[in-house]
């Protein structure tokens, strides 16, 4: 007889609890680098900046990649599955991607000429930074969650006796990642990958052969809205989708 899995319950939501609690101390360590950026002298702290986040995006990534790599032995176990299999721990994100991502999240600090800056650009310097310090947190959030996320994903793809993976989206997310994760169990090719915006917390959910996916009770209320509201509209599913999330929770 298939065993069950889900996106919620037991084993999902203690990874998940336990990626949350690691991106909270993320953004704290992150928010404390903040002193290392000199407004006086934007050009020559900011490149401290970079590496000093670097360096807590490694960190924080690895422990990412060894809690997916536990919740994927976890389920597999679980599971019943037999026979011997390594999980390939995903490595931090590389040092560009980590750079050009803060780069991204800092790009209104720098003054520009008025006829060309952005209503972004032309605040005052303090505003600027504040609002670029809640870019940089999202970033790498997204940055060491996409490590954990990545190293399920890639147990999945090498595991002979995985069939499948699962999106699992946190409570409070937004109409994209619950439209994705109310399709179940359906992600499995090498082209498939997690698509993740910043400060996602959703989750990836293996599923193994002799298994069967069913969908959490919140997921299933979201796919009951989605085909009551969105599904019959073509190309404008998103959208109503949204609404109705909004207006009925």
């Amino acid at each position: 007889m298939a065993t069950a899995v889900s996106d919620g319950g037991g084993e999902p939501d203690r990874y998940r609890a336990a990626q949350l609690g690691l991106s909270r101390m993320l953004v704290r360590d992150v928010r404390r680098l903040r002193r290392l950026i000199i407004p006086s002298r934007l050009r020559s702290s900011m490149p401290d900046w970079f590496s000093a986040v670097q360096a807590v995006v490694d960190q924080y990534a690895q422990t990412s990649a060894a809690l997916g790599a536990e919740f994927y032995d976890a389920q597999r176990d679980a599971a019943g599955v037999t026979g011997l299999f390594t999980v390939p721990v995903a490595d931090p994100p590389p040092e560009e991607r980590t750079e050009s991502s803060l780069r991204w999240a800092t790009k209104d600090v720098w003054e520009r000429e008025s006829d060309v800056a952005t209503p972004a650009q032309l605040e005052p310097l303090d505003v600027r930074l504040e609002q670029a310090e809640k870019k940089a947190e999202l970033v790498v959030q997204k940055l060491v969650a996409d490590t954990g996320r990545g190293t399920v994903l890639e147990a999945v793809r090498q595991d002979r006796r995985a069939t499948a993976w699962a999106r699992s989206a946190a409570l409070g997310a937004c109409a994209f990642c619950r439209m994705l994760s109310i399709r179940g169990a359906v992600y499995k090719g090498d082209t498939v990958d997690f698509r993740a915006h910043d400060g996602c917390h959703c989750m990836t959910i293996p599923v193994f052969a002799g298994q069967r996916f069913e969908l959490s009770d919140n997921a299933k209320e979201w796919e009951r809205l989605y085909r009551e509201y969105a599904a019959p509209y073509s190309g404008d599913q998103l959208r109503r989708f949204r609404r109705a999330v909004a207006e009925h929770g």
